[in-house]
């Protein structure tokens, strides 16, 4: 109980250093406090909220397989050097002739001639003549007159169609024409093929491999939150519930590894440089019978005459049409008043009003006259061309000669197979709201801290997991220790009993 009595002490210390605090730095208080209640700085932490998704662990891909393709050896002419043309060059001729070149173009500048002024006399117009509209009222009448009731019209009666049946000759199958295939003719003929085609194999060498000594990261430099002498108005019994934290950086940690390094095995130090060799194998020939075409399969077109068929139907011999009929007008008798002199405006002139004012005139504008700079001419000698380099064309025969090749007789394909994607699911936990600071939060005051209060948590904290310790009603070391780990574990602040750790717990205080 001695632990106990000693919390209101801790209060009134709490009450006599806020409202230091509030005296000596204004501008670290908490925002928006109200009387009687308690504040304290709490370090707010982050918040997270899990989720569950699912990933794709493979993607999705197709698969190509390859089908070889198929030769045969064919001989043909083929072009060794092609019919072609080349370009004989003719040197042009050139003389020296002697001519008057402009160094300085003739031009032209403007000299400018001022204006000249006079001073006159003149009546200006001070007010203009204006004009002023006099309404006269318009003058009525009352005058009887036929109007129309109900406009003429017109309807449209139906005079239905006339038919008769007519025979004729329609075409069943049209005029067509079909096709007759000639077959082929095919002969025997003996030729030389690739049996393998000419190819590179690829030998590959152990590449040597040397000792090197590199320094390596082991740890990046990162922030820690310390944390730092407590707070004077914490109201814990034990200072190392509110004590402040501060960010500090952590440099980065490295150590020295040996590692084997491939520098290739022509010493260039480049990985596995000069270790692959090419080498060349050549084809492989050999002699085959094959059928091959002489005269290829054509075909000839047969024509196949049209047939026709009588038939007998009913034809429109003569069209439904329509027939206008009017339907008279009708008209009554009505009684309005109409403008016998309609309402108009006269028109009254206002003169003008006239003073006299003596301004300057423009008597002779500014101008400006041209006054032409004769062009400037100098001899020069130069080289210039009497004929024209140009170039004669001659002509290059085309070269033939006979050779065999591997020709594809089935090409290659390929067969795509499509490997479906592979998923898996996965729990992760998203940071919602950053922490790492402290804030000002509302904290139960001291004299709120009782027994009764002290034991509703530990009992909160027991049941939500957590060790507080005996249930003693004393708000000891296990059950601080037990209460910062349930702050923490939930995103709650950390540090004080503040209202939504209580709420959180269900504490009633």
């Amino acid at each position: 109980m001695g632990k106990f009595n000693f919390i209101p002490a801790l209060v009134l210390l709490f009450v006599a250093s806020f409202a230091n605090a509030q005296s000596n730095a204004p501008g670290d208080v908490p925002p928006n406090a109200e009387p009687g209640k308690c504040y304290a700085k709490c370090l707010i932490a982050d918040e997270y909220e899990t989720q569950t998704e699912q990933i794709e662990t493979k993607a999705a891909a197709t698969r190509t397989e390859i089908i070889p393709a198929a030769y045969e050896t064919v001989t043909e002419q083929a072009l060794k050097s092609a019919e072609s043309k080349r370009l004989i060059s003719v040197p042009a001729e050139y003389e020296t002739v002697t001519e008057q070149v402009m160094v300085k173009p003739e031009s032209k500048r403007l000299i400018a001639v001022p204006a000249t002024y006079e001073t006159v006399t003149e009546q200006v117009l001070v007010k203009a003549e204006s004009k002023r509209i006099i309404t006269i009222p318009a003058e009525y009448e009352t005058v009887t007159e036929q109007v129309l009731a109900k406009a003429e019209s017109k309807r449209v009666i139906t005079i239905p169609a006339e038919y008769e049946t007519v025979t004729e000759q329609v075409l069943a199958k049209a005029e067509s024409k079909r096709i007759i295939t000639v077959p082929a003719e095919y002969e025997t003929v003996t030729e030389t093929y690739e049996m393998e085609a000419a190819s590179t194999r690829i030998e590959n060498m152990t590449p040597k491999y040397e000792t090197v000594t590199d320094k390596v990261e082991t740890s990046p430099a990162s922030t820690k939150w310390v944390k730092k002498k407590a707070d004077r108005t914490c109201l814990s019994a034990d200072p190392n519930d509110c004590l402040v934290w501060c960010l500090v950086e952590v440099p980065a940690q490295y150590k020295t590894v040996s590692k084997r390094v491939n520098v290739g095995c022509d010493g260039s130090g480049v990985a596995d440089s000069g270790c692959v060799k090419e080498v060349t194998v050549p084809a492989k020939m050999g002699t085959r019978t094959s059928r091959v075409v002489r005269t290829p399969a054509t075909s000839r077109e047969e024509s196949i005459p049209a047939e026709y068929k009588t038939i007998t139907k009913r034809v429109v011999k003569s069209p439904a049409t329509f027939r206008e009929e009017s339907i008279p007008a009708e008209y009554k008798t009505v009684t309005k008043r109409v403008v016998k002199t309609p309402a108009t405006t006269r028109e009254e002139v206002i003169p003008a009003e006239y003073t006299t004012v003596s301004k300057k005139v423009v008597k002779t504008p500014a101008t400006t006259r041209e006054e032409s700079i004769p062009a400037e001419y100098t001899t020069v000698t130069k080289r210039v061309v009497k004929t024209a380099a140009s170039v004669r064309e001659e002509s290059i025969p085309a070269e033939y000669a006979t050779v065999s090749k591997k020709v594809v007789k089935s090409p290659a394909q390929t067969r795509t197979i499509n490997v479906p994607a592979e998923y898996a699911s996965v729990t992760k936990r998203n940071l919602v709201k950053k922490g790492g600071f402290t804030e000002w939060r509302e904290v139960l005051c001291g004299n709120k801290v009782d027994g009764y209060t002290i034991r509703q948590i530990q009992n909160a904290l027991s049941n939500a997991g957590y060790d507080p310790g005996p249930v003693d009603n004393v708000l000891g070391a296990r059950t601080r220790a037990a209460l910062t780990k349930y702050q923490k574990d939930n995103g709650l602040p950390v540090g004080s009993l503040d209202l939504k750790t209580l709420q959180a717990l269900g504490v009633q205080y």
